[in-house]
């Protein structure tokens, strides 16, 4: 659940107070009014099955192919992957980059955050190793001749 932009699980509940077990163990202890009072999100009333996602900004010439059969062999390879979603989309082309959004799924939110951190950090070494010219650069343009140069003194 997230609660003061806070998330956690629900340890206990009383008649006046509410403690939430926020993710770097810490305890937030709210009033049961606020509860009532205010919206929050649930995480885990049927489920605590959560998606993630890892965004990639990389060149244009990056091989999609080759980039899904890594991410499926870095899910294959984990516990912290529940076998639900786990998928590979080009979610934007900008000026200079694509958006690449990774899609997964976890069990909880902790297997989630694990899970996304696993990936970004393993996905970019990858690409740092077996495709660099993958990875965003600026591109600067060079004029053949001389009559593009432009004094500026």
């Amino acid at each position: 659940m997230i609660v003061e932009g806070e998330w956690g699980r629900i340890e206990e509940i009383t008649l006046t107070y509410v403690v939430v077990a926020i993710w770097d163990e810490r305890r937030l202890v709210v009033p049961i009014s606020y509860f009532i009072e205010q919206p929050f999100q649930n995480w885990t009333r049927t489920s605590s099955n959560i998606l993630g996602t890892v965004m990639l900004y990389t060149d244009y010439s990056v091989p999609l192919g080759p980039l899904r059969a890594e991410l499926q062999r870095l899910l294959d390879t984990t516990e912290l992957w529940d076998k639900r979603v786990g998928l590979l989309q080009v979610t934007d082309a900008k000026e200079r980059t694509l958006e690449l959004r990774v899609l997964v799924s976890a069990s909880d939110a902790g297997k989630a955050w694990d899970l996304r951190c696993y990936l970004r950090e393993h996905l970019i070494g990858w690409l740092q190793r077996q495709q660099p010219q993958s990875l965003p650069r600026l591109r600067v343009m060079q004029s053949d001749t001389a009559d593009d140069i432009t004094d500026h003194a």
